[in-house]
């Protein structure tokens, strides 16, 4: 401690269950401050998934399906997720079959561009699918 003192740095102890206890001299801000600084580096670093949401009808048109797919083209290449939902208003939801047709044939469209996370599944008044962006080579 009086060596710690008489440099006016800090003694921080590293491992109290040791014997004996390892201590080292350091100067304790700088070591929070470089701390801090390593964990917005790695926090800059992290990947951020964004999730794009496309809604569809049971009946959809086919110019509305192809106008819908270049616009989940687009977000698989930015590298974004895909929500491709079937939304069911009223008793629409009797075409529980169109609506998992629509988006099977939404999935094989994408099939180049990414793959299937989840197939569709029925939650609700929605049936919703996710699709994954490819890995880039």
């Amino acid at each position: 401690m009086a060596l710690a003192e008489q440099m006016e740095l800090d003694l921080v102890e590293i491992s109290p269950n040791a014997d004996p206890p390892v201590c080292k001299i350091i100067d304790y801000q700088k070591f929070l401050y470089q701390q801090k600084k390593k964990q917005k580096e790695m926090k800059a670093k992290a990947v951020k998934v964004v999730v794009k949401e496309i809604r569809f009808g049971p009946q959809t048109d086919e110019h509305d399906f192809q106008f819908k797919l270049r616009h989940a083209e687009k977000f698989l290449a930015e590298g974004a997720k895909v929500k491709a939902y079937v939304f069911f208003k009223g008793r629409s939801i009797l075409f529980k079959e169109q609506g998992e047709i629509l988006l099977l044939k939404f999935a094989q469209a994408l099939e180049e561009f990414g793959k299937v996370e989840q197939m569709p599944r029925l939650e609700g008044k929605r049936m919703t699918m996710f699709i994954s962006p490819k890995k880039k080579k």
